[in-house]
């Protein structure tokens, strides 16, 4: 297990993990009951930290941030280097984070709630996690209602999840969402929150994966960005360049940002 704990991606925390660590630490606070914030990030993921001061601190809350993206990947490698004994080789990518942990939930017992999506690709998600992991336990799945929810809602939220018996829950809103969800909810709820993103859409089967070579170079935004141009288009016009271009910054010692630098939320932006 590879484990060289969290160091600064334009001032966020990002764990230089592979999976086995990672799992490892969900899966012992899951036996705990303990509660654990889990995010995997990508070039997205961090961006939108490091141009939102409140989300910036609610990223440098987390427990875990796992690489996501080859790029996130490739940036602790140059930046961080020197405090690790041997390269990081792979990333911590949130669809495949999201199986293995399935995998070992069913083989330790754990049982699970998924919170995220609609009700159908909930159902469609659920079947096809039952079908690959024998004696997985899904106790509970919530569709999301698409807007912001109210401390009544989310304390009924909680009230359910708790109920169900879940060990660990996982999260599909879309970044940032999913992450705010995460971060308010924790205080809540005595289980891992891993905010896992399109895996929901991956694995329910609504939404295909890049092929393996354009997830190892790094390609996946533009296999995603021919699929959803619309949609796509402005966050890797302008987020792909500026974070190549501070992390460059950050490597000659021009960008310097802190994890304290962030500004704890106001209020709460909770999504349900």
């Amino acid at each position: 297990m590879i484990d060289y704990g969290q160091h600064s991606i334009l001032g966020i925390g990002v764990n230089a993990i592979d999976y086995d660590a990672a799992i490892a630490k969900v899966i012992d606070a899951a036996k705990d009951e303990q509660p654990m914030t889990v995010t995997a990030l990508a070039v997205h993921g961090v961006m939108t930290g490091v141009l939102d001061r409140e989300h910036f601190y609610r990223l440098n809350q987390y427990d875990l941030v796992c690489p996501d993206g080859q790029p996130v990947r490739w940036a602790l490698n140059a930046l961080h280097r020197k405090r690790f004994d041997q390269e990081l080789r792979n990333r911590v990518y949130g669809p495949e984070l999201t199986l293995r942990l399935c995998e070992a939930a069913a083989k330790n017992n754990l049982p699970i709630f998924l919170f995220g999506a609609t009700d159908e690709m909930l159902a469609q998600f659920a079947d096809n996690l039952s079908a690959r992991f024998e004696g997985l336990r899904i106790v509970g799945k919530r569709a999301s209602a698409f807007r912001q929810i109210n401390a009544r809602e989310r304390d009924e939220l909680a009230a359910e999840i708790t109920a169900s018996g879940a060990r660990m829950c996982f999260v599909g809103l879309g970044c940032p969402r999913q992450e705010i969800f995460a971060y308010e909810m924790k205080p809540h709820l005595r289980m891992p929150l891993i905010a896992v993103g399109a895996a929901f859409a991956f694995h329910a089967g609504t939404l295909q994966q890049a092929p393996p070579w354009m997830q190892n170079a790094g390609l996946e935004w533009l296999f995603r960005l021919t699929r959803e141009p619309t949609r796509l288009w402005r966050r890797y016009l302008y987020l792909n360049p500026a974070y190549v271009s501070l992390l460059i910054l950050q490597k000659l010692g021009l960008y310097r940002k802190e994890s304290t630098d962030g500004t704890p939320p106001k209020q709460d932006l909770l999504f349900g």
